[in-house]
Formats: structure tokens, sequence, C-alpha cells
């Protein structure tokens, strides 16, 4: 008998206990409770969505750059920048926050056009009607 299948032989071979039953019956419901957890998933649709929608992420951003605003004015105040660097990092961070701005308001501009497309303009016949 080759010498590699002999460590499977022996498990038929062997005697088994009541000890030992249990603790193979244990480990094979291990083996097969973790193959099905692995190879039988069932992925629903918003495993699949983004986190946070375009608009989130500007509204974010746009918390972001008040915030480094407000830290800029502190700073300038505490005497940490110079007149010159203090105006020109804020009119960066203003023209950012502008065209973070007009990018929300594309998306909201956008929604509501999306939710007006779908709502019906006039109430159907016997509901509210005078």
């Amino acid at each position: 008998m080759p010498v590699e299948f002999a460590p499977i032989f022996f498990l038929w071979t062997a005697s088994v206990s009541g000890v030992d039953a249990a603790a193979l019956v244990a480990c094979l419901a291990l083996a097969v409770a973790t193959f099905l957890f692995i190879f039988y998933l069932q992925y629903e649709d918003s495993d699949f969505a983004p986190l946070r929608s375009r608009l989130d992420q500007l509204l974010e951003r746009r918390d972001t750059i008040y915030d480094n605003l407000r830290d800029l004015k502190f700073e300038h105040r505490a005497g940490k920048y110079a007149e010159q660097d203090y105006e020109a990092m804020k009119a960066t961070l203003e023209n950012e926050a502008a065209a973070v701005l007009a990018q929300i308001e594309q998306e909201t501009a956008a929604d509501e056009t999306r939710q007006r497309g779908s709502r019906p303009l006039k109430a159907p016949a016997g509901r509210g009607a005078q």
C-alpha cells in the first residue's frame, strides 16, 4: 500500500470510541457549515449599491471647505499667516466652495426634475376634484 494513503486507511480501520466519534461528527458539521457559509451566500441588491450618493459627497465636501475657512480665519487672527497669504488661501477656498455649491445646485435641480417627472400632474378623477 502506498504511504500517502496510510492516514486515510488508518481512519477507516481504527476503532472509534464514543468521544472520538462525537469529535469527528462535530468537525464534519463545522466543515459543512463553513462550506455553506462561504459558497452559498445570497447577495442582495443593496450589497452592490454605492454607500453615499453624489449629493452626500458634495455636501460633505462643502462642510469641509467651510471648516477650512473657519480654521484659516482663526489661524490668521492668531497671527500664523501674513495678510497676503491669508487672502490668497481664502480666495482659493472661496472659489472651491463656489464650485461645490454650483455642483450641489445642479444635483438638486436634477433630483427635482426626476421627481417632477414621476409625479402625476392632475389628481385622478373622483379624488380632490372640485
